[in-house]
């Protein structure tokens, strides 16, 4: 029997019979590999192995390691094997940054350290008192983003630092390497406060008031010393200084997105298209703060379709198959 298994940002997974539903048992990551929590979304590679990118506590603070498992099982609660291919230094291993996923192509991952910082004092008070987790995070846009980009075989990262204006992001869509250029797409916003918007007191208030666009960007940068983009489908651009390449979006989006309230929770055909180019991506509209439409976008022409009125919520399965 196949089993599902489904992480959550704290250290355990749970197995789910994907035939029947029913709740098997919980797979402890930190049974196998030092590390206190990881993320929701693993990736897999085409020979199998799995990736994820969890985070240890310690005396230096939080600092995040990428680490690899289950190579060739094709399973992300099978952690035999598993062990710290790379550690990422966080710029203030006392606050580190909040994240939620991580990007990995054929040959390099990118850790996001974004500005939406932890108090690691208030969470521990926090955690002891019960209080909610969004309470010890802030939204700083003073600070620029940073991507590490380590090897993915070698866990070596590249000396190169790649900056962007301050964002945040929560969802990956895509990332591939086309001419030695590493092009990564997400889900992503300028306004980082708007993750408060998801507790349970706003779950019942008006879509209207709580309104936010979550435009879809691409961050596209090569992971070598090179300052020009030279692709003939991205207007994204990158600048190089003296010790840095800064880095310039382009938007996936028409302003037909607009009228949806933005976008989030994308999907491709993970199996046939992660790290490869693709043309199509699913998500979810956004006019309230669940999700309340279905979109599919045409990368070609930003061509954006609605398949499910407003008012009707979303279930979404695997077949038929996505291109």
């Amino acid at each position: 029997m196949n089993f599902v298994p489904y992480p959550t940002e704290t250290k355990f997974m749970r197995r789910i019979d994907p035939v029947s539903l029913e709740t098997k048992e919980k797979v402890d990551w930190s049974k196998n590999i030092a590390i206190n929590a990881a993320t929701a979304h693993p990736h897999h590679d085409r020979e199998g192995a799995t990736y994820n990118l969890g985070n240890s506590y310690g005396r230096r603070g939080v600092m995040p390691h990428l680490f690899p498992a289950g190579e060739g099982k094709n399973d992300a609660a099978d952690l035999s094997g598993a062990e710290i291919l790379c550690s990422i230094p966080a710029s203030d291993p006392r606050k580190p940054s909040y994240y939620h996923s991580f990007v990995m192509s054929e040959n390099y991952i990118v850790f996001i350290e974004q500005p939406i910082k932890l108090d690691l004092l208030k969470f521990m008070l926090y955690r002891v008192a019960g209080k909610s987790f969004h309470k010890v995070m802030s939204w700083n846009p003073e600070l620029e983003t940073i991507f590490h980009v380590a090897d993915r075989r070698t866990g070596q990262l590249i000396k190169t630092k790649y900056y962007s204006s301050a964002m945040f992001t929560l969802h990956q869509l895509n990332a591939y390497e086309d001419n030695r250029y590493l092009i990564m797409d997400m889900c992503c916003g300028d306004d980082g406060n708007v993750i408060v918007d998801f507790t349970m007191e706003n779950l019942w208030a008006s879509g209207e008031e709580l309104d936010k666009v979550i435009p879809s960007q691409s961050k596209t940068y090569e992971p070598n010393d090179h300052s020009l983009i030279n692709l003939p489908y991205t207007t994204a651009t990158a600048v190089k200084t003296i010790t840095v390449v800064f880095l310039f979006h382009e938007d996936l989006y028409n302003d037909d997105l607009l009228q949806y309230g933005g976008l989030e929770f994308p999907q491709i055909n993970y199996t046939y298209y992660n790290a490869r180019p693709y043309r199509y991506f699913y998500a979810c509209g956004f006019g309230h703060v669940f999700g309340d439409s279905l979109l599919k976008m045409n990368l070609n022409g930003k061509k954006l379709k609605m398949s499910l009125r407003r008012g009707e919520f979303l279930s979404v399965i695997k077949a038929p198959l996505m291109s």
